[in-house]
């Protein structure tokens, strides 16, 4: 069905998983997109609701409860008002943003399971899965670890290689392990209810090979490369104490598959919605069982097949649900360029983030929607962070609209000018901005983001090009009348930009509409002439993004060196120890302590220090050490410290060094000088 054939649009964004934060790739991949699609549809009026809330069932939510040593609902109650909280300041405009552990989410998913298992459509079987016999559970995927077969990460889970990505099962790790108990856990059968995929694979290549050719490449190219193979029955039950109890005879100790669960979680929560505002969103089927009603998920490359395959399969075998229309999946977004990862804190955190940069929620939008891995993966780095907003939010949009509102607050007092007669520069003007509207919807109709808000860009460049063009402060001293024509059509162009930036840009679209006084518009006027009435009074100019400095990017750059220092630290093995040494050739070495009397750096080098040292002889030594990047000669001054004596002499910058200070060399390249710990004489020989 076409999509001016719907009367109207669920909308949903994956569920975030309640046991951490909700970081950058995330917000590139599926809630800026579903945000920008959903605001859009809203200011062409029509008839929309946006669904979110946060998957609380699975074992992330248990391994995060066992690390802290507290209950998974702790762990979801904390992180679901951190995530929720966060959206809301961020600007994701959710209808409804609940949970997978609400009372009515609770008996939706337990009736639907139990609908599909009176009707027959789910398979009984037994099948093996690891056990942890000093645990006395069944392991899931994510409570077993081992050596991934591909990359050899010796850290790699029963689903997934975080290291080198690949999908895994668990019999496929090497020397595998209990997360629970440490243990090398065995072979078990088990009774589990299966979705039988197979049985639906012949309608799937229809409905999404057939009838699906639009959806984007990524999630068509997945799709087909699952339906190419044979499908096999998938388990919708799980050995578990954290989740949904399986509602059927013989199934204690049960509950229902993360997957099963938390897509019902779109459901359960329009249900929610719809049961708090009837008068506004009516009852909760026309939003999930009216063929007249599109649905769109909005999720990441790795969400691929569980929405377009397996949740699909579900409605389907349920029998009176719509199916979604479209699946517009991201690839993944990378940090300076190396792959976002929660396990080892590499991504920038959306709640950190609001707290570094208050106010500064539209530049991060802009600039995730300019990355944007629609098609590929793509990188973020803070420098073009910086850029971005530095050239185009500020050289461009910001300036443009800044020297309009000034201009007409010098010379007309914030009052809109009349339009006068067209010049063929005013006409040239006009004719380059006509088409933004289609131009634009030609792009967000089919979930292209980033073209659409270059397109919004590209408005605020023909602003920016036309008042240079027409230097109004250079007219306005022989033609005041002409500068009114100028400013108006300026004027013009700025009202247009609140519109066109809207979606993407929320918070300082509003800024700009009480700016110009512009109450209230729709997605009808983008492209008008006269949104804003000679005589209309402006509000005082203010500027709409400001600069970003070197030392906010460098906070940013040193917080995330600090992470990779500290997971360098944590992953840190010591280099093989060398060959054996005869016992005689460790004798020819006389290390000795050494007081160091004096200090100093070695002129025009930045690497030595020369030492005075006391060596319990007598006469001082000298001795030349390369470890000025680590010390300050003042830091050293009066310590103890080892040293080999008997090394030959050596000129270092004309200065004849007596000997080697010891140090040990950190994993990150630091250097340690080594000492004693108790007080001993100068002189005195290491034994």
């Amino acid at each position: 069905m076409e999509e001016n054939k719907f009367k109207r649009t669920t909308v949903t964004a994956a569920l975030p998983y309640a046991n951490g934060g909700v970081h950058i790739g995330h917000l590139a991949g599926v809630y800026v997109p579903a945000d920008i699609y959903v605001r859009y549809l809203r200011l062409k009026k029509q008839d929309v609701v946006f669904i979110g809330g946060s998957d609380e069932h699975g074992v992330p939510i248990t391994l995060r409860a066992k690390k802290e040593g507290i209950t998974p609902q702790d762990v979801c109650d904390r992180y679901h008002k951190m995530i929720k909280d966060s959206f809301k300041e961020f600007g994701i405009s959710f209808d409804i943003y609940s949970r997978t552990t609400s009372d009515t989410h609770n008996k939706l998913a337990s009736d639907f399971f139990k609908k599909l298992y009176e009707d027959g459509k789910l398979v009984e079987k037994e099948s093996e899965q690891y056990y942890d016999e000093e645990a006395h559970q069944f392991l899931a995927d994510r409570y077993i670890m081992g050596e991934c077969p591909h990359c050899h990460n010796l850290n790699a889970y029963g689903d997934q290689c975080e290291k080198c990505g690949s999908d895994l099962s668990p019999m496929e790790l090497i020397n595998p392990h209990s997360t629970i108990s440490g243990s090398k856990p065995v072979i078990k059968k088990t009774k589990n209810w299966f979705l039988p995929l197979n049985e639906y694979q012949g309608w799937l290549k229809k409905w999404i090979l057939e009838g699906h050719k639009e959806w984007r490449p990524n999630v068509y190219g997945q799709c087909k490369s699952w339906l190419d193979m044979d499908l096999q029955p998938r388990a919708m039950t799980r050995d578990l104490d954290w989740g949904i109890p399986v509602p059927v005879e013989g199934a204690d100790g049960k509950v229902l598959y993360v997957w099963f669960d938390a897509p019902i979680g779109y459901i359960s929560n329009t249900k929610e919605l719809c049961d708090n505002e009837p008068e506004k969103f009516g009852n909760w089927e026309k939003w999930w069982k009216d063929p007249e009603t599109r649905l769109v998920h909005f999720i990441g490359k790795d969400n691929i097949v569980f929405h377009c395959i397996i949740f699909p399969t579900m409605l389907k075998a349920y029998g009176d649900y719509i199916l979604p229309d479209n699946v517009p999946a991201n690839e993944f977004l990378n940090l300076e360029d190396d792959k976002i990862s929660t396990s080892r804190n590499w991504a920038v955190w959306l709640h950190e983030y609001l707290h570094d940069l208050p106010g500064k929620q539209d530049v991060l939008r802009y600039v995730l929607t300019a990355n944007a891995p629609e098609t590929k993966d793509n990188n973020f780095t803070w420098k073009d962070f910086q850029e971005r907003n530095n050239s185009e939010l500020v050289a461009i949009y910001g300036n443009f609209v800044n020297r309009a509102l000034q201009l007409t607050k010098k010379y007309w007092d914030g009052v809109v000018p009349a339009c006068g007669e067209l010049q063929d520069v005013d006409r040239a003007a006009f004719e380059e901005f006509k088409d933004v509207k289609d131009k634009m919807e030609s792009y967000l109709n089919v979930f292209k983001f980033r073209e659409a808000q270059k397109e919004a860009m590209t408005l605020a460049r023909i602003g920016n090009k036309y008042i240079t063009e027409c230097e109004p402060w250079k007219v306005w001293k022989t033609d005041p009348k002409r500068v009114e024509t100028i400013l108006n059509i300026s004027l013009q162009l700025v009202a247009n930009l609140a519109i066109a930036f809207e979606p993407f840009l929320p918070f300082s679209s509003d800024k700009l509409r009480k700016l110009i006084n512009m109450e209230s518009f729709d997605w009808a006027q983008l492209g008008s002439t006269d949104l804003l009435k000679a005589g209309h009074q402006l509000a005082e100019p203010e500027l709409l993004f400001e600069k970003l400095e070197d030392d906010v990017i460098q906070k940013q750059l040193d917080k995330l060196a600090e992470t990779k220092k500290a997971n360098e630290a944590a992953t840190y093995k010591s280099e093989p120890i060398k060959e054996n040494a005869d016992f005689s050739e460790w004798e020819k070495l006389d290390i000795r302590v050494g007081h160091i009397k004096d200090c100093e750096k070695v002129k025009k080098s930045s690497k030595l220090l020369k030492f005075t040292i006391d060596d319990g002889s007598g006469t001082d030594r000298t001795i030349c050490s390369g470890i000025a990047k680590f010390y300050s000669p003042e830091d050293l001054i009066g310590k103890d410290v080892l040293f080999i004596a008997n090394l030959a002499p050596r000129k270092l910058m004309g200065i004849e060094s007596q000997g080697m200070i010891l140090s040990a060399e950190n994993f990150d390249g630091d250097l340690s000088v080594t000492t004693i710990l108790k007080n001993v004489k100068p002189g005195s020989k290491i034994c």
